[in-house]
């Protein structure tokens, strides 16, 4: 009872405290018509501690809903680490199959067959897989400059999509994408799963109620100490032009020899991916845009360097970027540090962090903490302070007069307690976003993390490297998504 009780209060406070508005607000209601589904399940089971299962009820809670005839059946394009991550979380959510794979490596294809049946469809050919009518979903994690292509020939063919952020390789290829899903009327959500995190959704909760005063800047950084988390992949020994179709790999780029590092290591080569940028700086723009609700920045300035991977990449194995955000309706204007160093001597680590005039909210995995902390009334006295320098009997004077306007409360710091929400034991954000995906893919209703957000979100990274190549700073236009000259 006690579960039930809780779910129904955050519920409640959800409602009282977050301004439901446009496309982002429609899929934040139907996280609360799920929450509502949870909260009765928890009462039925009489499940405790409040929110311990109650993700996994809601997901389960959809394979009630959905009858043999109405499964999604999904082809993955671009069958790699990140495609085999996302069909994994994918296929956790009921009501879901894998029909069909695609990918320019004879050994991924191998693989696949492996692990999903040896009937399973496999080629080298996406558009054979998006001809195909038993395929209803693609999941698109190709390397980047595949990205626009195929997700507007997916959308064209009547496909819904998910597809791997960033959502574009370039900015100058965000309006085509947004423009063929508009005409498509189809489900496309960009993956970036942490916006659709119970502990994110709680965060931004918590930052609209106020409870970190005015916002003034925010501290943002995605470190790793490792070789692979550096994109030194294992390679395959038998890699070679007779396994991977280059030629439809580097397709409209100039012809150029085989390169086995450009194929199986694209993300250290800008022709192929976007670099620290594209790959990281996108999660923590798209999780400070759904705290905030923000539509973007107004300029954007990076500087990096090539410090500890010299294996051959052309993008920078460190990068900090200064990012300032315009006042809007939704927020005020605010500063945003960014920062990926990939020689980090702390290790992996990573986090984001909200400054207000009255606390700190500090994103951390799938939860947050905020410290509360609010200035006195009073301006104060003494200290570091000039007080001491003027003569004792001005001191005394000005001391009694400081006391007799401000009160023993108005000099006091108000601090409370701190704020702290974590998520589950073995909650699962991954699942959860592709679960919003499904639920629109299905019924048609509004997606987390749209093509709009995903390219708002997107295109500031992309502009921090064009920053840094460039040397200058650049400046966009949020709401009409364009750079200005």
């Amino acid at each position: 009872m006690r579960a039930f009780l809780f779910t129904l209060s955050f519920i409640y406070l959800y409602l009282k405290q977050t301004d439901m508005q446009g496309s982002s607000s429609a899929s934040r209601r139907r996280f609360l018509q799920q929450m509502s589904g949870t909260a009765l399940a928890l009462a039925a089971a009489n499940s405790t501690p409040a929110f311990a299962d109650g993700w996994q009820n809601r997901v389960d809670s959809y394979s009630r809903k959905i009858s043999a005839n109405d499964r999604i059946r999904i082809g993955v394009i671009g069958i790699g680490i990140q495609g085999n991550n996302d069909l994994e979380a994918a296929l956790k959510v009921p009501g879901t199959e894998m029909v069909a794979a695609c990918d320019l490596y004879k050994g991924r294809l191998e693989r696949a067959k492996e692990v999903y049946g040896k009937d399973l469809f496999v080629t080298a050919d996406y558009r054979e897989l998006l001809n195909r009518k038993d395929v209803d979903a693609v999941i698109i994690a190709t390397s980047d400059h595949w990205h626009s292509r195929i997700s507007i020939e997916a959308l064209n063919s009547g496909k819904a999509v998910y597809c791997e952020k960033p959502m574009v390789h370039k900015i100058s290829e965000g309006l085509g994408v947004i423009d063929a899903w508009k005409k498509s009327k189809k489900t496309m959500q960009i993956g970036s799963q942490r916006v659709s995190s119970i502990g994110t959704i709680k965060a931004r909760e918590a930052f609209r109620s106020g409870a970190i005063g005015q916002l003034s800047c925010i501290e943002a950084n995605f470190d790793r100490q490792s070789a692979l988390g550096a994109w030194e992949y294992t390679m395959p020994t038998d890699g070679s032009p007779e396994t991977v179709d280059w030629k439809k790999y580097i397709q409209g780029m100039p012809d150029q020899p085989w390169d086995a590092k450009k194929f199986f290591w694209w993300r250290n080569y800008r022709a192929f991916g976007t670099g620290v940028a594209g790959d990281l700086f996108v999660h923590l723009l798209s999780g400070i845009h759904t705290i905030t609700d923000s539509k973007g920045p107004e300029k954007i300035y990076s500087s990096a360097q090539l410090s500890y991977w010299k294996d051959g990449r052309d993008v920078p194995d460190v990068m900090a970027g200064v990012i300032q955000y315009p006042e809007a309706r939704e927020h005020p204007a605010f500063q945003l540090m960014l920062r990926v160093n990939f020689i980090s001597g702390n290790n992996e680590s990573g986090g984001t962090t909200f400054i207000g005039s009255e606390g700190v909210l500090k994103m951390e995995g799938n939860g947050y903490t905020i410290h509360h902390h609010k200035m006195s009334k009073a301006p104060g006295i003494g200290g570091w302070d000039a007080l001491t320098t003027y003569p004792k009997a001005m001191q005394e004077e000005l001391l009694k007069k400081y006391n007799e306007k401000w009160t023993a409360e108005d000099q006091r710091d108000q601090s409370d307690p701190d704020t702290i929400f974590r998520a589950p034991a073995g909650y699962d954000d991954h699942m959860e976003h592709f679960a919003h995906f499904f639920e629109g893919v299905r019924n048609g209703t509004p997606v987390v993390e749209e093509p709009v957000f995903g390219f708002r979100a997107a295109a500031p990274c992309l502009a921090a490297n064009e920053s840094y190549f460039q040397n200058k700073i650049i400046r966009w236009d949020p709401v009409n998504m364009k750079l200005i000259s």
